[in-house]
This record gives C-alpha cells, sequence and structure tokens, in this order.
C-alpha cells in the first residue's frame, strides 16, 4: 500500500482519499451509525424500564409487608 501511495502529494493521502471513501461509503456509514446508536437507545430505554419495574416492585413488597405487621 505505501508503494502505490509513494510518489502523490500529502493531500492525495490525507484529504482527496478519505473524502472519496466518505462519498462512496458515506451511506453505509451513516447507516451502521444510525444502527448502533438505535440500538444503543434501546438498550438504555430497557435498562431503565427493567429498573423502573425493579424499583416499584420493591417499594409495593416494602409497603405490603409493613402492612402485614399490623
Amino acid at each position: 500500500m505505501r508503494e502505490i501511495f509513494a510518489g502523490m502529494p500529502w493531500w492525495v493521502k490525507w484529504v482527496a482519499v478519505p473524502v472519496i471513501a466518505l462519498v462512496v461509503f458515506g451511506g453505509l456509514i451513516a447507516s451502521v451509525l444510525h444502527f448502533v446508536i438505535g440500538l444503543l437507545f434501546k438498550l438504555l430505554v430497557f435498562v431503565a424500564l427493567v429498573g423502573g419495574l425493579i424499583y416499584v416492585v420493591r417499594k409495593f413488597k416494602a409497603g405490603s409487608a409493613s402492612r402485614s405487621d399490623w
């Protein structure tokens, strides 16, 4: 790979090639990022819902245990 870019100016390696890669693969990169961010958001919502459920169940059990002591 180094032999290919050996005679090229610096801007070809560091500007032109990344820009071409973004143009060609930009849609793929965007869709992968969208999928990963969506998955992380759904995971966060899942964790929040499970945590809320555990909180409600513990509160309910603590409340029913104190009522049964009467």
